[in-house]
């Protein structure tokens, strides 16, 4: 799974947000919600309850303790607004191409996000002999171990 995580070129923790800060998230509907999840999962707001996946959006925030402020912005952009955001929240796919050290991040996803990659088959095709050897291959322990030496925090093995 690679995590969306909060950066900043102007905060040293996520402590340091100011009332009223700027957050830029991104503007597409997944990422968007994810954004989301991820503040309030750190304690920075509240959604509504009963949010279908995908679907929240600034509009579904019920607290808001530090008078946050959104700004939403194509995922492509993120990196370009960081200069003019307090922070914003970037999928790690934008951080690697900026070269930008993920672990620099203020916070970001663990491997308890439901965004990890999984192996999918046709039904009455997950007891072929070659889909097992392949799904017990990409979770065996040597592939975790590659995944977390090659990619560090920029990829979390979620299995």
């Amino acid at each position: 799974m690679e995590p969306i995580g909060f950066y900043s070129q102007k905060l040293k923790s996520k402590d340091e947000l100011q009332d009223g800060a700027k957050i830029a998230i991104p503007n597409n509907p997944s990422n968007e919600y994810r954004s989301l999840v991820l503040l309030q999962a750190n304690g920075l707001i509240k959604l509504k309850s009963g949010i279908a996946n995908f679907s929240a959006t600034p509009r579904d925030i019920i607290e808001n303790p530090k008078n946050l402020k959104f700004v939403e912005v194509d995922s492509a952009q993120l990196v370009r607004a960081l200069p003019d955001v307090d922070g914003a929240i970037i999928n790690t796919n934008f951080i690697l191409e900026a070269k930008i050290d993920p672990k620099s991040a203020l916070f970001r996803e663990d491997a308890n996000s439901p965004y990890a990659n999984d192996l999918i088959v046709r039904k009455g095709e997950e007891s072929r002999p070659e889909i097992k050897k392949v799904a017990e291959q990409l979770t065996s322990p040597e592939v975790k171990k590659f995944i977390q030496d090659k990619y560090g925090v920029a990829v979390i093995p979620a299995f």
